[in-house]
């Protein structure tokens, strides 16, 4: 039990493969699976999750690569150039994987699924590779794969510097971050917080010590998103696989900050949307749980 989230059962369940995800789970009704963003843990759910919970099973794992879940390499010995065996430890198509596999060892073959951030790329996949097992979707504060590479240029880019760093090839990205953690991942805890209350200090701390412990696996996830999750996105959107449950999507008003139309991006995706640029931080689930929560519940009676 973690005493952020005293109403769960904790354990350590079977994802893709041979990993296992760390996982607090609580609750009856609907199930609902809430997957967390960067550089944090399950914990950036704990409101939220405590809101559902009274009438909805509620599932909140660590990703993989992420808090207390296996981290497994991204087996540079199998190709050190970061190639193709490299990226597939932290594909999205993987880590969807990991997710329903979770979900099925509760006993659930069918559940609405909500992420954030990294969460909301994994969410994202397992709508598109899962269609009959994911119910609903929702997505906090960030677009599909392709167009958030689409969007970004010119200066405007540098705020996405992160995204560049971490898709080099293997070595560097890990040493840069490496000798400098906690001011690297602060870095986004402070500048991306609407509310730095919302984060208190234990909490802040625990993502630090987190992400800290997690770089080269971090690393690997982001480096995934310049890599095999492109061309997996690729293949759907050429072949025309959309979305097919109802969709939510919150988002910061990114698209007035650099020139793109954020509703009709993600309109091409999910034909059942509901788009809405809200006024909170990246961090809403935390800065605005309540909000998120009712969101959520909206959504499911879609």
């Amino acid at each position: 039990m973690n005493e952020l989230l005293p109403a769960f059962q904790y354990a350590r369940l079977p994802g893709s493969g041979d990993v296992r995800l760390n996982v607090a789970y609580a609750g009856s009704g609907p199930p609902i699976v809430l997957l967390h963003g960067f550089p944090q843990t399950h914990l950036m759910w704990r409101h939220v999750a405590a809101d559902l919970v009274a009438d909805h099973t509620v599932i909140v794992p660590d990703l993989r690569g992420y808090g207390d879940s296996d981290k497994p390499a991204a087996d540079p010995a199998a190709d050190p150039t970061g190639g193709p065996a490299a990226e597939t430890a932290y594909a999205k198509r993987t880590m969807a994987a990991d997710v329903v596999a979770v979900a099925h060892a509760l006993g659930h073959d069918r559940f609405a699924l909500a992420g954030h951030d990294r969460g909301a790329l994994v969410a994202f996949r397992a709508g598109l590779d899962h269609p009959a097992t994911i119910t609903h979707l929702a997505r906090l504060d960030v677009l599909p794969t392709l167009d958030m590479w689409d969007v970004m240029h010119g200066t405007t880019a540098a705020i996405g510097f992160h995204l560049y760093l971490m898709a080099q090839p293997p070595g560097l990205p890990e040493q840069l971050i490496e000798a400098s953690a906690d001011a690297f991942f602060g870095h986004f805890l402070d500048l991306w917080a609407g509310r730095p209350d919302a984060i208190p200090a234990p909490v802040r701390q625990a993502y630090l010590d987190a992400s800290r412990a997690a770089v080269p696996s971090i690393v690997a996830d982001y480096r995934a998103s310049a890599t095999v999750d492109v061309r997996d996105d690729l293949a759907d959107r050429d072949s025309g696989n959309q979305l097919r449950m109802p969709v939510t999507v919150l988002q910061q008003d990114w698209g007035a900050a650099l020139g793109f139309d954020a509703a009709a991006r993600w309109r091409a995706w999910a034909p059942d949307l509901d788009h809405r640029t809200v006024s909170y931080g990246h961090f809403m689930a935390e800065e605005a749980p309540a909000e998120i929560a009712q969101v959520l519940r909206e959504l499911l009676k879609r």
